[in-house]
């Protein structure tokens, strides 16, 4: 029993990061639209992208307002990440502490959630 909900943990949190990169990156490129003014085909895979992000939301057999409030920590975290990788700003204190602090709420939101 054990192992099945590691396994389970596991396929959630893969499935919250992947969908956070797929949020992430259709936000950015509509960003870089908007405000960089690069070539409006951005917003074909923009689009694709963000729709990819809803369709992933569904994936979880929770409760979809459990889901939305652990993602929201994940989401913080892959946007941190994308910080320093893709816009190179280094981390922070703060935006290491908030990090732990949004995904020790995640840990706590879906732990022996009922379904």
């Amino acid at each position: 029993m054990v192992a099945r909900q590691r396994l389970a943990v596991l396929r959630t949190t893969g499935l919250f990061l992947i969908t956070a990169v797929a949020e992430i990156l259709g936000c950015y490129l509509t960003d870089l639209v908007v405000k960089q003014q690069r070539p409006l085909w951005l917003l074909v895979p923009a689009a694709l992208s963000l729709a990819l992000f809803a369709w992933l939301l569904t994936l979880h057999p929770t409760a979809s307002g459990r889901v939305y409030a652990a993602y929201g920590a994940v989401y913080v975290a892959m946007a941190l990440i994308w910080l320093r990788l893709v816009d190179g700003s280094p981390f922070t204190g703060r935006d290491l502490l908030g990090s732990v602090v949004v995904l020790s709420g995640m840990g706590i939101l879906m732990g022996r959630a009922p379904q």
